[in-house]
């Protein structure tokens, strides 16, 4: 009787440690971002020289590194904080920001109630956008390879995207320069998870996968590619929901994206409407 009773003590200490262990169960992965921008120049007074160093310029505003801060059932995924990072770029008297994102960017998922939080700054104001997650129909594929230390997997999945591009300048097309173009295409995301850690997350939206996405191409537009994993560290990072902001859901946040995009056309250029000269340039941004 008295050694059931130990083996029961034992028992429960054990399952008790192994609950403890699956709550303090946390990590970061650090991902590198690229995009492929499409800048399309219709001023002849620009140099081939001055629109390649124009499109470098553009393209290094979406070369970030970001940290997702995941546990079991959640994460939180934000830009890595840079001490002396600029608000912009600028070439002469061109300025490039890009809408949404950016370091006040605060990206909560919970893959258990399939639902997220995205706080997002448009020009100060704030936003929380509330909605359910997007639900992925990966297909999983035998090809392998490792990242790091880390045997990850291919799977792969279609996905709709929607591409805005927007004219600045003097001599658009009136037609064209009413509002920025929206045009939608099927795409294949590509992922590379490692069921090594057993979380369903990864950079971004992304999500739904046996194991932790480490690599991810969205199409021809987006690649993330993580650097850098720090499992059950000692200092740990409260994962909780964003509050700030006016809450949107999606729909009503991609109203409000098109919306100042379009008061940034009419700013910056727009039509001519005294029949001024001008530069003219056309930017197009990948979903």
């Amino acid at each position: 009787m008295e050694k059931l009773l130990l083996k029961l003590i034992a028992l429960s200490l054990a399952l008790l440690s192994m609950s403890l262990s699956a709550q303090d169960f946390q990590g970061q992965a650090y991902y590198q971002t690229q995009r492929k921008v499409d800048l399309k120049m219709d001023d002849s007074k620009m140099t081939d020289e001055q629109q390649s160093q124009m499109q470098s310029m553009l393209k290094k505003q979406f070369e970030k590194t970001f940290i997702l801060t995941f546990n079991k059932k959640a994460s939180i995924y934000k830009e890595e904080e840079q001490l002396d990072k600029p608000a912009g770029a600028s070439q002469g008297a061109v300025k490039i920001m890009v809408l949404g994102g950016g370091a006040n960017m605060k990206l909560y998922k919970n893959t258990k109630t399939k639902t997220y939080a995205d706080e997002q700054d448009i020009f100060g104001k704030a936003f929380l956008v509330k909605d359910d997650l997007e639900i992925y129909d990966w297909v999983l594929g035998d090809e392998s390879k490792v990242i790091g230390k880390y045997l990850c997997f291919k799977a792969t999945a279609n996905r709709e995207v929607e591409n805005m591009s927007m004219s600045f300048g003097h001599e658009v097309d009136e037609e064209e320069s009413d509002v920025p173009k929206t045009t939608t295409e099927m795409q294949v995301v590509t992922a590379w998870y490692t069921p090594d850690i057993p979380v369903s997350d990864g950079p971004n939206t992304y999500w739904g996968l046996p194991g932790l996405i480490l690599e991810l191409h969205d199409g021809n537009d987006m690649s993330y590619l993580c650097t850098k994993i720090v499992m059950n560290s000692k200092d740990k990072t409260e994962i909780t929901a964003p509050t700030k902001g006016k809450v949107v859901n999606n729909e009503e946040y991609e109203e409000i994206m098109q919306k100042k995009m379009l008061e940034m056309q009419e700013m910056y250029g727009g039509r001519d409407r005294k029949g001024e000269g001008g530069k003219t340039f056309n930017i197009q941004i990948g979903g």
